[in-house]
């Protein structure tokens, strides 16, 4: 490199510093002066990272008084360039500008003038930038987009569902799929193509309070959504005097108890406005006309004041038509004014039901079913179907119109729009549970311990009590003090351990109530038996959570069992195992129903066994009757177990505080009586109309078809390891289809989006992300991606770039340009239009007479025949054929404008034909359904107006370019 004093140089790694001058110079070292950034740089003079800045005649430069030159003469003289030309704003000609005096702020923005100032990048980035162009095109428009990304496995109901509402505009829906369904993977669904799509930007979940560590881990893990957990604490913590906590973040998780509690804090969670509200077990909102509960109505104002709501409740109407009245209203107060009206309308649609589960199975319908079905359904509309049911024709042609019928219907039903509810008999494909109850002799150490409890007392509630005597362990410690070892004579520890080298080859999951009992009982098996286990509970934080479920998880070297406590296991399935120990017993048949879903979920492949061992003549053997006899609850799933419970809890309490037996085979006789009861008037009830229209049918499939499609990628991954490797990131293949990505000392930016500062362990695999929570699913839609591509084109990485073709069909020195335009809609997120107009790569190829060749070469192909030229080379060649690329650069502009006419045509017309058939579908349903909202059409009608204005002020500019040159040799 020859510098001279006084020399305009520009730094290739920090082009933010401006235009630099060299002010310094001796036998090893070269100084430039940033000015417009105030900052000095010393580089080695023989590879110092800048580029020599000088232009041509035909350029327009700006001078450090801020008038502009034309350049039509440059003089050099010993190193040092002069322009001479004319000056824009007085007219002179002639004028000289030493380039000494050129503006520090000159920056190479621009694709062409970083060319042609010898800013060239490595044809690799040139490469790199146009796929993640072209990439992000194709997910943006992708129908299934938000869908794609989420660590879930692919079942149809939930996909179905989540498709369904996610598109939609500020939904309001009540998912009410029974336990084990997934309603949570449901909510993230649609929480993430909302947040994707611009629809929601701001979101509040209001959960119980034992749920909110699930949801939080559940919303991360699943779907890279950071929520912020909000207390008291943290609310006095996080925000200055007179400034609304809830404004401070984006993503806000609270229990429905905190906002409760304050009646500040639920004013300011009701002033910071949200455009998306979940509601989780929303059951527990009691209501009824004339005094609703403060935690209803703290719910309520929330969603009156909420554009989008989604309610999540596994209670089904059944066992409380008032409570489930309650729930809809939330959504559409106008819609569902009046409880009796309600109930009313219900009932019509009960034979309905029944209709459509005969149509469903193929039966012949009889005239009652017909005539209830053309009274909901117009006669011209259902008679010529009718005709064809019972005509000759194909059994296809009558398949047709049964569906035809059944998709009538399922438009018009009563709360078919706002309500989805899958039921465990409907989804099928759960596996058995074979309950195994063990009743154990009682250690006379707990006996005394228990009888001095007792005999001392103490002013405690009959209600803590019952739960105290469910411990016998923590008794014993009460007295003897906590270092004692409970577990050296406890029975059910003996067998514990026997149970686990006995099933050496097997995974067993182990849950206590309590997380003193599961870290005791991990220093039990360890010290007795050196065991491998590791431990579950709600004092450790998210990734040392995260590193127990891994070693859990892992084949071989992991840890044989996982000894969880009651809240630690919350949010986590552990499918991979089949062995549950329920070492103590819940209080609740809920949390019950929670400790054997973490196993029972759909998609188990295995039959589980439940182990139950309990000590007799304890509250333990009084529960454990109860709930196997009483609810058949190990065996079954229970959704009617808290009604249950809830009309024996006083009678149960009083047993389990006192130890007093005489009345429970009665109780059990009793609960067994109305559970059956309760189950059959669910069985009869099943709205059977509903769960097709909730599971999706075919729909459903399709979905899953497309995604499986995506998954597996091999586009993604070659993509992700160039863009890893042009940020600067080291890159560990770790086998097992996982690689660690860490930072590296080299990296381009200080921290890169979506990776932690220590570094993540990835998988491209949906089946090894799914059983390895600790390692990161990488897809389209991961921040690490996404994050990955913004810094791409922020930084401007592979603007410019030359190429060598070795064709000898044509003459040497032969100048291609390949140009890359982007078309984009200064639009809002929130309008919608990425689903329409998203940035839109045009590439156009010129061969030296300006003849576009781009559909005759496409990009992979021609790409493979080129070669790199080292940037002192790619800078020669750029400047000995400027006048020719500065022409093919204005035939380039001309070329594009019809082509960006085409994409806007068609963006217009795409989205009328999508909005548009939408729109008339939501009109004539509002005329049969009065589920439809107004403001649904209204906002509808509203983005094709906007969007239609967006369109069609869309612009276009010149992203990248590449200069090929052709060589022989």
């Amino acid at each position: 490199m020859t510098f001279a004093l006084g020399q305009r140089w520009i730094s290739d790694t920090e082009s933010d510093l401006g235009l630099g001058t060299v002010v310094a110079l001796d036998g090893r070292t070269v100084t430039l002066m940033f000015a417009a950034s105030e900052e000095n740089r010393v580089y080695a003079r023989h590879d110092a990272p800048v580029t020599r800045v000088t232009f041509n005649v035909g350029d327009e430069v700006e001078s450090q008084q801020g008038w502009f030159l034309t350049v039509e003469q440059v003089v050099e003289d010993s190193g040092v360039v002069t322009y001479v030309g004319t000056r824009s704003d007085t007219e002179q000609q002639g004028v000289e500008l030493r380039e000494i005096m050129l503006s520090h702020q000159i920056r190479f923005n621009k694709p062409q003038d970083k060319l042609f100032a010898g800013q060239i990048d490595r044809m690799d980035n040139f490469v790199l930038r146009y796929r993640a162009l072209t990439n992000q095109y194709q997910q943006h428009r992708s129908p299934m987009r938000g869908l794609c990304g989420m660590r879930a496995g692919l079942i149809p109901h939930q996909l179905f569902i989540a498709h369904e509402v996610g598109r939609r505009h500020a939904p309001r829906v009540l998912l009410a799929d029974e336990v084990g369904l997934g309603k949570t993977i449901e909510a993230g669904m649609i929480i993430h193509q909302q947040v994707l799509s611009g629809r929601a930007e701001r979101i509040l979940i209001v959960v119980p309070e034992t749920l909110q560590h699930q949801w939080l881990v559940e919303m991360l893990r699943r779907f890279n959504l950071h929520f912020s957990i909000f207390d008291e604490e943290r609310c006095v913590e996080s925000v200055a005097e007179g400034e609304n906590p809830f404004e401070t973040q984006q993503y806000v998780l609270c229990s429905l108890n905190f906002l409760r509690k304050s009646r500040e804090r639920y004013q300011q969670a009701l002033d910071a406005e949200w455009d998306l509200l979940v509601v989780d077990e929303a059951h527990h909102l009691e209501w009824s006309q004339d005094n609703p509960s403060r935690e209803y109505q703290v719910i309520e104002g929330l969603a009156n004041s909420t554009p989008g709501v989604l309610l999540l409740t596994a209670t089904p109407e059944q066992l409380g038509r008032e409570s489930h009245f309650a729930r809809l209203r939330l959504l559409d107060p106008d819609r569902f004014y009046d409880y009796h009206a309600f109930v009313e309308e219900e009932q019509q649609y009960e034979p309905v039901a029944d209709a459509v589960a005969a149509l469903f199975s193929g039966e012949e319908l009889q005239n009652d079913a017909k005539n209830k079905i053309t009274e909901l359904l117009s006669e011209q509309d259902v008679e010529p179907l009718y005709r064809i049911l019972s005509g000759e024709v194909s059994d296809e042609e009558k398949a047709q119109a049964r569906q035809e019928l059944i998709d009538n219907l399922m438009d018009r039903h009563g709360t078919g729009r706002v309500l989805f509810r899958n039921t465990r008999a409907a989804v099928q494909g759960f596996p058995q549970r074979h309950v195994h109850l063990l009743p154990m002799e009682i250690p006379s150490q707990y006996t005394t311990s228990m009888r001095v409890a007792n005999m001392i007392g103490g002013k405690i509630s009959q209600e803590a009590r019952a739960v105290k005597n469910l411990y016998p362990e923590e008794i014993f410690q009460e007295f003897e003090g906590e270092e004692t070892s409970w577990w050296q004579f406890d029975p059910r520890v003996n067998w514990l351990l026997d149970k686990i080298t006995e099933k050496r080859s097997e995974k067993i999951l182990v849950i206590a109530s309590r997380a003193s009992t599961a870290l005791q009982l991990e220093q039990a098996l360890r010290e007795r038996e050196g065991i491998r286990a590791t431990v579950f509970h709600e004092g450790m934080s998210i990734l040392e959570r995260d590193k127990a479920a891994a070693y859990f998880a892992q084949e071989e070297g992991g840890a044989q069992v996982l000894i969880c406590s009651e809240i630690g296991s919350e949010g986590r399935n552990f499918q991979f195992a089949n062995q549950l120990v329920m070492f103590d017993l819940p209080f609740n048949p809920d949390l019950l129903e929670q400790r054997i879903g973490r196993l029972d979920r759909i998609g188990q492949a295995r039959d589980i066994e439940v182990y139950v061992p309990y000590l007799e003549g304890t509250s333990q053997s009084i529960l454990a009757r109860w709930f196997n006899e009483g609810l058949n609850a190990f065996a079954e799933t229970c959704p009617t177990g808290r009604t249950v419970y809830d009309q024996f809890d006083t009678t149960l309490i009083e047993m389990l505080a006192t130890g007093n037996t005489e009345a429970l085979d009665d109780v059990i006789e009793q609960s067994s009586k109305l559970n059956k009861s309760l189950k059959a008037q669910l069985e009869q009830g099943r709205d059977r109309l509903l769960e097709m229209h909730s599971n999706g049918g075919e729909r459903a499939h399709e979905i899953v078809e497309r995604i499986a499609a995506t998954d597996g990628d091999t586009n993604l991954v070659t993509f992700a390891l160039s863009l890893f490797d042009t940020i600067g990131l080291n890159q560990d293949d770790k086998g097992d289809n996982a690689l660690v990505v860490t930072p590296s000392e080299h990296m381009m930016v200080p921290s890169y989006p979506g990776l932690p500062y220590e570094g993540a362990t990835i998988t491209f695999e949906r089946s090894t992300a799914l059983a390895r929570e600790d390692i990161h699913f990488i897809s389209w839609e991961h921040p690490m991606i996404q994050g990955g591509i913004d810094l791409l084109m922020s930084e401007g990485v592979g603007t410019s770039a030359v190429s060598l073709l070795k064709n000898k069909a044509l003459p040497v020195g032969t100048v291609l340009l390949e140009l890359v335009f982007v078309v984009d809609a200064q639009a809002p997120k929130s309008s919608g239009i990425s689903r329409f107009l998203p940035p839109t790569p045009i590439r156009l190829l010129l061969d030296q007479k300006g003849n576009d060749l781009s559909h005759q070469v496409e990009f992979d192909g021609f790409n493979r025949q080129l070669s790199p030229v080292n940037r002192h080379l790619a800078s020669k060649l750029v400047t000995s054929v400027q006048p020719q690329l500065h022409h093919l650069i204005e035939v380039g502009e001309g070329l594009i404008e019809a082509k960006v006419d085409e994409v806007r045509q068609q963006a217009q017309s795409d989205m009328h034909s999508r909005l548009n058939a939408e729109l008339e579908r939501l009109q004539a349903l509002k005329a049969v359904n009065p589920n439809i909202r107004d403001e649904e059409i209204e906002s509808l009608d509203e983005q094709i107006n906007t969007l239609n204005g967006y369109i069609s002020r869309a612009q276009y500019q010149l992203d990248s370019l590449r200069v090929i040159v052709v060589s022989h040799n």
